[in-house]
């Protein structure tokens, strides 16, 4: 009888706005209720997910972002405004609340406890000026080369 792998799952997350924190942490989340390995590799502005003194001050951006006009009902042009951003991502924390989802600092220790491990990218934590202790105390910093290797043989998602 053949012997069959594990499942295994690796994430990159690239972006680090209050509504792209989200997906990647759901996915991470939803994988590990399944049994499947999860390994998350946060670069770029992703790394804000998991950096303590920011991961709970995510906004979403409100120019630029199509899908805000016909969630939060304004024109894109208006969210040049003073305030918007802030108002959009309160109100998008409240309806986050109200589906019973925690809050991004919360969910990635969630994550973090149902054993999902945690990777800040090396190359952009030193552009950051970040080091370890800057990051969840979960996390670990790796370069690319290390994740593309302990990947191997994963389903790739890059949000």
């Amino acid at each position: 009888m053949a012997e069959t792998k594990p499942r295994k799952l690796a994430i990159i997350a690239s972006k680090g706005s209050l509504d792209m924190a989200y997906p990647p942490l759901i996915l991470a989340n939803a994988a590990r209720m399944a049994g499947v390995e999860v390994d998350i590799f946060f670069t770029f502005w992703g790394l804000d997910i998991i950096t303590l003194k920011k991961m709970n001050k995510l906004n979403v951006a409100v120019v630029g972002n199509p899908s805000m006009h016909p969630w939060f009902h304004i024109p894109t042009l208006l969210g040049i405004i003073p305030g918007m951003s802030a108002a959009a991502s309160a109100m998008m924390r409240s309806e986050i609340a109200k589906l019973d989802f925690p809050p991004v600092g919360e969910f990635v220790q969630l994550v973090c406890d149902a054993g999902a491990h945690l990777y800040g990218c090396k190359m952009s934590m030193d552009m950051m000026k970040l080091t370890e202790k800057d990051l969840v105390c979960d996390a670990k910093v790796l370069g690319a080369m290390e994740f593309i290797e302990m990947s191997e043989g994963a389903q790739l998602l890059f949000v």
